[in-house]
């Protein structure tokens, strides 16, 4: 046995250091096993950024646009988001013209149908608001997760967890019990609803789908968008607003503080619309939605602090309990091995845009 040794020990001089370690075998590197913790622990900061980033921007629209709209009567909204995508294209601009933005590529045919989805959600949540009660007008909203899992299930073949149907269910139980109210119907509303409920899941659905399957960062893609929607809701806009509200945008009386409103919500839109891009490209738009209604019970509890606590009641409590306790739940059983199955998309190798957007967008 002593001879053997010495025979290995004589190979390993011959051999040198190198061949003798890798005959022995890979030594692990030093922190190689904290290596996948961090990255996950990464993962999770830029998601809790991410997500952040919407919920202050979407509720900071909502108390801005609710002052403009409700306080000083400006009420224009298709005109006004027209203003908001104008003021998107401006910043993608600036950024394409510093160097963060790369060139990037959309077919035509896609662009299209985004714009159509997208713009015809914009109109159709409007002219359902103004057709149904607002209790109705709710529970439509509240259908848009159930038509996005349908979606995925059809186009994306995701398969979901026994929790996470139930942790879906509960948060829509919750945002029904605290929000729904009066609840009324006609032929005309009905139609509204189901048009606005489909287009704005299929344009959630879509920002998903061509994020992933041309790799696109979330700046490309509203640098692809923005400006087709900008174009199209101001020229449009105007005369759907005069259909919804009789009145002529171009003869309201524009006083400096409506004029500040207006600028502060098209400045804080482009951070909304940014967002919301980062959001749905980092996770899925069912998870964008459910998570979604956290904005429902912030505005809710800022309405209540600060307009007053009239219809403050053990029920609405009762349903923002639910809800939170739901969207609770479905974070975990999400974020488990096999709380969702989804099929890969193949992006072509002539198509293969350049990888600096999706860092760019863990930057943001």
């Amino acid at each position: 046995m002593r001879r053997e040794k010495e025979e290995e020990e004589e190979e390993e001089e011959e051999e040198g250091p190198v061949h003798s370690i890798a005959r022995r075998g890979p030594l692990r590197r030093r922190g190689e096993s904290m290596a996948p913790a961090s990255k996950a622990e990464r993962k999770a900061v830029l998601d809790a950024g991410a997500w952040m980033f919407n919920v202050v921007t979407s509720v900071g629209i909502i108390m801005v646009n609710k002052a403009l709209m409700a306080t000083h009567g400006f009420s224009f909204a298709t005109t006004l988001t027209g203003l908001h995508f104008a003021t998107t294209t401006l910043m993608t601009l600036v950024m394409k013209w510093l160097g963060h933005i790369q060139p990037s590529y959309l077919p035509l045919p896609e662009l299209v149908k985004f714009v159509f989805f997208a713009n015809l959600s914009i109109v159709g949540m409007n002219v359902s608001l103004m057709w149904n009660s607002v209790g109705f007008y709710q529970i439509a909203k509240l259908c848009i997760i159930p038509v996005l899992c349908i979606l995925e299930i059809l186009f994306d073949k995701v398969r979901y967890s026994r929790n996470t149907k139930l942790s879906i269910v509960l948060v829509l139980v919750g945002v029904a019990v605290c929000t729904v109210t009066d609840v009324s119907v006609n032929s005309k509303g009905l139609l509204a609803a189901v048009i606005a409920v489909w287009s704005t899941a299929l344009q959630q659905h879509y920002v998903h789908h061509l994020q992933k399957k041309y790799s696109l960062g979330s700046f490309n893609l509203l640098g692809h968008t923005a400006p087709a929607q900008a174009a199209s809701l101001l020229i449009l806009g105007p005369f759907v607003d005069f259909w919804l509200t009789n009145r002529r945008v171009d003869t309201f009386n524009y006083t400096t503080i409506v004029t500040f409103f207006i600028v502060l919500s098209c400045a804080i839109a482009v951070g909304t619309n940014l967002s919301q891009f980062i959001c749905i490209g980092r996770f899925t738009a069912v998870s964008f939605q459910v998570l979604g209604h956290m904005k429902t019970i912030l505005v809710l509890t800022l309405g209540f602090l600060f307009f007053g606590k009239e219809g403050l009641n053990f029920h609405v409590v009762l349903g923002m309990i639910l809800a939170v306790i739901g969207m609770i739940w479905y974070g975990n059983a999400s974020s488990k091995p096999g709380s969702k199955e989804r099929q890969v998309y193949s992006v072509p190798s002539e198509k293969t845009q350049k990888s600096s957007q999706s860092e760019l967008d863990q930057k943001v």
